[in-house]
């Protein structure tokens, strides 16, 4: 990990879910990607094998994920979601008022929101980086990827209490 990364804040919940979803990927999955482009081969002209390619695709896809979650799951710090004191951080609810409209939302993995209504944003982003470390109450402002400087207004942090 680079010293410059943040390390990437699991529930426990998430982790578990990950860690399965892997689990499944690397050996289920793979194994009926592995069918499907040999049935595939079986059809004979591979330049013009619409279902070949489209499992080399979506083989090519799942490697990257599986990759993806490999990493994540590695780098991860798994527990129970930080307990607010009133400062950003990753795991936590911010309510904030954003360029004049009040947003709520993680700041953190969107992997620990899924299946959850809430919007994520990772401490890494524009937004994110902005905010991280601020007190409820702390305006702060930040340069979108579109060039403009956008005012962020910190109303409310709270700990994140899952789905």
């Amino acid at each position: 990990m680079s010293s410059d990364s943040t390390v990437t804040f699991l529930t426990q919940d998430a982790y578990d879910r990950l860690a399965a979803e892997l689990e499944h990927l690397s050996t289920v999955g793979r194994e009926e990607i592995a069918k499907r482009i040999e049935a595939a081969r079986e059809e004979g002209d591979l330049k013009e094998n619409g279902g070949y390619h489209a499992a080399k695709d979506e083989q090519g896809k799942q490697e990257a994920r599986i990759r993806t979650l490999q990493q994540l799951l590695k780098e991860a710090q798994v527990g129970e979601a930080p307990e607010s004191d009133g400062t950003v951080q990753p795991g936590t609810v911010v309510t904030a008022v954003v360029a004049g409209g009040e947003e709520v939302f993680l700041l953190g993995n969107r992997e620990i929101a899924a299946g959850s209504e809430l919007d994520v944003y990772s401490e890494a982003s524009p937004l994110g980086s902005a905010i991280l470390g601020l007190a409820e109450g702390a305006k702060t402002s930040y340069t979108a990827p579109n060039g403009r400087e956008i005012s962020v207004e910190i109303v409310k942090v709270e700990t994140y209490a899952g789905q």
